[in-house]
């Protein structure tokens, strides 16, 4: 689906100051057991139809209201997840605003996922 000129113009700016990873770089991590928490933060509707088993759900809509609640160390390692790699960098940035300082963006998000040989559940 074709992004709208906003939507670029903001997701190009805060990827300009978060960290990003491939699949093939968070296949390395999983398979070097680096301690980390994967997080979807997808849409409720796109959790439900799938996600990487043991993933934690945050959504877009409300990581920022949850996220010192169910991760309060700032310095945890947070991949985030979203559909393509947009939102999650979005996430990561706030995430970074708030002070967590490990936050990290999987680009190609989802559509990466599900083509890789992680465990996934629905």
């Amino acid at each position: 689906m074709p992004h709208n000129p906003g939507f670029l113009k903001l997701v190009n700016d805060a990827k300009s100051r978060v960290r990003e990873i491939d699949i093939a770089g968070y296949r390395k991590m999983v398979a070097a057991t680096e301690p980390h928490i994967l997080v979807d933060t997808r849409e409720e509707s796109e959790w439900a139809a799938g996600h990487v088993k043991g993933a934690l759900h945050l959504g877009k809509g409300v990581i920022e209201r949850d996220i010192e609640t169910q991760v309060p160390d700032k310095a945890t390692k947070l991949v985030l997840y979203c559909g393509g790699g947009f939102r999650s960098a979005l996430v990561a940035d706030n995430l970074q605003k708030m002070g967590y300082s490990n936050a990290i963006s999987l680009d190609g998000g989802w559509r990466a996922l599900k083509e890789s040989d992680l465990p996934l559940e629905k």
